[in-house]
């Protein structure tokens, strides 16, 4: 059986264990009391933790997988692999001043003193760019130093910038771009190894048919080669006669991201009686 351990609590939480149910695993949740559940249907059992306590419990065998933000997984340096990035809680660690304070260039940063919660990482990126500046370490609410008179500037978790905002700080350096990822602990078993297999295939087929759409539309014979042309799919479209003389049915599979650029261009090609539809899961 795989260990794997999950946030108990916070921003990771809820897509962590949707990962796992997505995956067809089924399992309780965890509570403020109940810290561990065993898969009705997968060899899987689910530790409920603390986000900061992951890392270490990785290292130590306690879990054999987790799910953590990137930036966790940085800051405590622990002795695991990053095995897979998960696609989802994305945030930015950034540097951010009072807003009326000048900022051209990191340059501006040296002896400054800087309030976050991540002084390793900070630390890294101050060497990397020969900053000398005072690391003032807290635990939580960093957005108030400075007015504090704590610090001179912060570095911590952006998602939307409205915390920023509020508290009169104004982002002016991007220092990483974080999302949940995997660890793994070194040396798993060949057996453990398998189950983690067969976890990541099921991960990945229902991240491809998030990150796709299905397409299928009836293309006049003239029109289909100009039409195939703005399909790649997977390997190549499928062209099917239909029934109606000179005409043909193309399905085909288009990545998100080009999507509407290529509906577009596909009716302006000639296609008609274009259908979407979302992929429930899709192996690649």
């Amino acid at each position: 059986m795989l260990r794997i351990a999950l946030q108990k609590s916070g921003r990771l939480h809820d897509d962590s264990v949707a990962l796992l149910r997505d995956a067809g695993i089924r399992f309780g949740d965890g509570t403020a009391r109940v810290l561990r559940t065993v898969a009705t249907n997968f060899p899987l059992e689910i530790l409920f933790l603390r986000d900061d306590d992951i890392p270490e419990y990785v290292e130590e065998g306690v879990a054999d997988v987790g799910i953590v933000g990137q930036n966790a997984a940085l800051e405590q340096q622990k002795n695991v692999l990053v095995r897979e990035s998960l696609g989802f809680g994305r945030c930015r660690l950034c540097i951010a001043l009072p807003k009326n304070a000048p900022y051209d260039s990191p340059a501006d940063l040296s002896g400054k003193r800087i309030a976050t919660s991540y002084p390793n990482i900070l630390n890294n990126w101050l060497r990397t760019h020969h900053i000398e500046a005072e690391i003032h370490t807290l635990s939580g609410a960093v957005e108030i130093a400075p007015s504090l008179g704590l610090s001179d500037a912060i570095f911590d978790i952006v998602s939307t910038g409205s915390t920023l905002l509020a508290n009169g700080l104004r982002e002016v350096q991007t220092v990483l771009h974080s999302e949940a990822v995997l660890l793994e602990k070194p040396g798993l078993s060949d057996v453990k190894q398998a189950i983690l297999e067969r976890l990541l295939f099921r991960i990945t087929a229902n991240r491809n048919a998030r990150q796709h759409r299905y397409i299928l539309l009836n293309a006049p014979n003239e029109k289909l080669h100009d039409i195939i042309a703005l399909l790649p799919g997977i390997k190549s479209p499928t062209v099917l006669p239909l029934a109606l003389s000179g005409w043909s049915s193309v399905h085909s599979v288009l990545p998100e991201e080009v999507f509407w650029d290529v509906l577009e261009q596909l009716k302006a090609a000639g296609a008609e009686g274009i259908l979407v539809t979302p992929i429930e899961r899709m192996i690649m």
